[in-house]
Parts: structure tokens; C-alpha cells; sequence
């Protein structure tokens, strides 16, 4: 919209949070509803607007200041903490990766059927924008494992996630590193415990 200066009658165009007539008068409009008291309605030049609370509109009345600005919901909705089951068994860690991802926001988590790709070590969970790979057994999740992993989740357009109940090799840390695969280690206590940045990111924002 146009104002006009009340001191010079020049007209600018707005919005914006302040407007500096060629005059040398600072305008000021108001950006949310708020009582002021009336005023004489005389715009006395810049000093006028550095004044706390006041300010002129650039018709001349009282400006309305608003008590604060409020800023746009982002941060999402806090996830309850996670529930943590004992793991006893290879079937466990399983469960405790569904469960995970479940938690993370990927609802429809299922295992791989036999008519799927099957992993060359492990168990495989999939959902819809996800692929999780998941070494129940006690040793070391080897770099050909990650990287199998990641190249199945590529092709489904997922994101690749690997659990482990034991740790990674050196070498599959690495590569999961450049290729930004999520990497957990599942503790006996059942809870997964990040081990890269991809991995903290996924467990702070969720699918």
C-alpha cells in the first residue's frame, strides 16, 4: 500500500517495518492490533520515532506498537521418550529395530519376504521412505554389508539406516560416512544408541 508522510506529504510504498521520508521523518506502522492512547498526532522528525512506545503513522495518528512479534511454530511436535525392550536374543535386536524405527515416525515397518532382496548377513526392514539393515549377530557390521544396504535403499529411494548389536568396522564407518547412512549401535538394554551425524540427525527430526 501508499502512505503519506504527515510532515511533507510525500508518498512511499510499504510494507516494511520502517520507512525513512527524504524529509528526514522516520515512519512507522503498525504490524499488530493494540490499544495507544490518543496523542496530539504531531510527528516532531526522527527523534520523535526513537522514543519507546511512540512513533507517528504516517497519517498522522498515534502508531499502534505491538507488545511483541510472534515468531512462526517450527520445532516439531516432541516424540515421547523411547521404550527400551531387553535384548536376549537375535530376534530381539530385530524387534528393537522395528520398534526404533517405528518410534523415528516410519509406521508400516515389516521384514523383508522371501520373494524380496535378501541381505548378505542380517535381517532387513523396510517401510515406506525407509531401508534398515539389522546385524543381530555378535560381530563386527562389515563394510560390504553398508554398502549393499545403501545401494537397495538407493534404488527404492529410501533412506538407508544400519543397526547393529555388536559395532561397525573401521571401514564401514567410513563409507557410511560419505554415503550418509545412518548407523546404530543396539545396546543390551535395548536402545539404540547413535554412532554417526546421520544417525543423530535422523534420531533429533525423525522420518
Amino acid at each position: 500500500m501508499t502512505v503519506r508522510c504527515a510532515a511533507c506529504g510525500r508518498t512511499a510504498d510499504w510494507p516494511r517495518p520502517e520507512l525513512g521520508c527524504a524529509c528526514g521523518t522516520v515512519l512507522r506502522l503498525a504490524v499488530a492490533s493494540h490499544e495507544a492512547d490518543e496523542t496530539d498526532g504531531t510527528d516532531e522528525g526522527p527523534a520523535a520515532a526513537g522514543e519507546a512506545g511512540g512513533g507517528t503513522s504516517a497519517d498522522g495518528h498515534p502508531s499502534l506498537t505491538p507488545s511483541h512479534i510472534p515468531l512462526p511454530r517450527t520445532a516439531p511436535t516432541p516424540r515421547p521418550a523411547f521404550r527400551p525392550l531387553p535384548v536376549r536374543s537375535a530376534g530381539d535386536a530385530v524387534t528393537t529395530a522395528a520398534l526404533y524405527l517405528r518410534w523415528l515416525g516410519y509406521e508400516d515397518v515389516r521384514e523383508a519376504g522371501p520373494d524380496e532382496e535378501r541381505p548378505p548377513s542380517g535381517t532387513r526392514l523396510a517401510a515406506l521412505g525407509v531401508l534398515a539393515q539389522v546385524e543381530p549377530a555378535v560381530r563386527d557390521t562389515s563394510l560390504r554389508d553398508v554398502e549393499c544396504a545403501w545401494l537397495t535403499a538407493m534404488a527404492h529411494s529410501a533412506t538407508c539406516v544400519c543397526f547393529a548389536l555388536c559395532d561397525f568396522t573401521p571401514a564401514a564407518r567410513d563409507r557410511a560416512d560419505e554415503l550418509d547412512v545412518a548407523l546404530f549401535r543396539i545396546d543390551l538394554s535395548g536402545t539404540p544408541e547413535p554412532l554417526n551425524g546421520a544417525a543423530d540427525e535422523l534420531a533429533a527430526t525423525g522420518a
